[in-house]
C-alpha cells in the first residue's frame, strides 16, 4: 500500500466519522487519530523488528526512550 492509498483510507475513514456524528461537533480530534493510528503502527513496527526497541526507534526516526514512553502509554509492554 503506497503513502497515497494510506491518505485515501484516512480521508474515507474520517468522512465517514463525520457522517456518522450526524451535526454533532467533533471533540479532541487530533488526540483521537494520533492515539488510533499511532497504536496499530507500533504493534506492526515491534512484531516486524522482531521486538527490538532500538530497531523499531530508528524505523520510527524516534528516540528510543520516546518509542518506550509511546509502548508504556499504549500497554504494549508488560
Amino acid at each position: 500500500m503506497s503513502k497515497k492509498n494510506i491518505e485515501e483510507v484516512v480521508r474515507a475513514s474520517l468522512e465517514t466519522y463525520f457522517r456518522d456524528l450526524n451535526g454533532t461537533e467533533p471533540d479532541n480530534m487530533h488526540d483521537m487519530l494520533v492515539r488510533v493510528v499511532e497504536k496499530p503502527l507500533l504493534e506492526i513496527v515491534m512484531q516486524q523488528a522482531d521486538n527490538n526497541q532500538s530497531r523499531a526507534a530508528e524505523w520510527l526516526g524516534l528516540n528510543r526512550n520516546t518509542l518506550r514512553k509511546k509502548l508504556l502509554d499504549h500497554k504494549l509492554l508488560k
